[in-house]
């Protein structure tokens, strides 16, 4: 039985070797509140589109993986919000066999884009090991699906609630380039600066480009983390965001949140400290992602 659906828009677009960008689901239903998930869900996709390339956001409905969303499918998406099942690899199957509705993580977005042939991906941040997980082994499995799957992760960084020092050493042992798209710092999500560096820094999308070729065309399989800093504008103050962070830790921590509804907690926390200031920065981070990505699949 074949699962995955994927717009005749999306098929076309690869048959005929047009620019394709893959993008999650989890940022409509877990990572915003409605209305502005939708509505940047759309800004998103119209921003591919005016960068020459074809948007496919994925989902899990109704028995499939659906690869291109029309936009009653977003609106659902993001009206039922946190009622959607947040689905990584493990989930898949559960998911798909009960005919249930499943928002796609960072992983589960890289397996559908692997099986649809679409080779770029663009997202808010990379999930990672978490803080303290030398106590609760608490680790994403984006990681692990970086390492194995043949798709590319344009991304502003590894989300700042996150260990960064000990996702990029995961990273580095499970062989998985983090590219720097014009800087040579890591970007910390809502930051431009960590006081982590990057593997590589890359001058323009055709190098990222001719990079990905190479890697995957010497047999080197898994994906690359391309890091893209949010633009000076919209990036909010470090000292501010890690008081913010530190004390989203302490009400989770306090709460006993623990698995995967640790992002979107903090996240929403992070959002309450300030005062909205990071969801504005979310948005044009993203914005900003997808306009690289489809820069970077022109050139693929």
């Amino acid at each position: 039985m074949n699962y995955i659906d994927i717009k005749p828009e999306v098929v076309e677009a690869l048959q005929n070797k047009q620019p394709v960008v893959a993008l999650e689901s989890t940022i409509i239903s877990h990572g915003m509140p409605y209305p502005k998930n939708m509505e940047t869900a759309l800004q998103v996709e119209a921003v591919i589109r005016e960068e020459g390339a074809v948007p496919a956001t994925i989902a899990l409905i109704d028995g499939k993986i659906k690869v291109g969303l029309h936009q009653n499918e977003i609106q659902y998406l993001a009206k039922k919000g946190r009622e959607v099942i947040k689905t990584s690899r493990r989930d898949i199957p559960y998911v798909l066999s009960h005919k249930l509705t499943g928002a796609t993580t960072v992983a589960a977005t890289m397996i559908a884009a692997e099986l649809a042939g679409i080779k770029i991906f663009a997202t808010g941040g990379i999930g990672g090991v978490h803080r303290g997980a030398s106590e609760t082994f608490d680790i994403s499995a984006d990681l692990q699906e970086l390492a194995k799957t043949n798709v590319a992760v344009v991304c502003a960084g590894i989300k700042s609630i996150l260990d960064l020092g000990l996702t990029l050493e995961y990273l580095e042992t499970m062989g998985v380039p983090v590219l720097g798209y014009q800087t040579d710092e890591l970007p910390a999500f809502y930051t431009r600066k960590s006081g982590f560096k990057v593997d590589y820094k890359m001058k323009s999308p055709q190098e990222i480009a001719e990079l990905l070729q190479v890697k995957w065309a010497t047999g080197l399989n898994g994906g690359v983390v391309i890091a893209n800093p949010v633009p000076e504008a919209h990036a909010l103050d470090e000292q501010i965001m890690k008081k913010a962070i530190e004390q989203a830790l302490a009400a989770q921590q306090k709460a006993g949140i623990k698995g995967k509804d640790s992002t979107p907690f903090l996240l929403a926390k992070v959002k309450e400290l300030t005062s909205g200031q990071s969801l504005v920065s979310n948005i044009e981070l993203v914005l900003n992602n997808a306009r690289l990505a489809a820069r970077i699949a022109r050139f693929c």
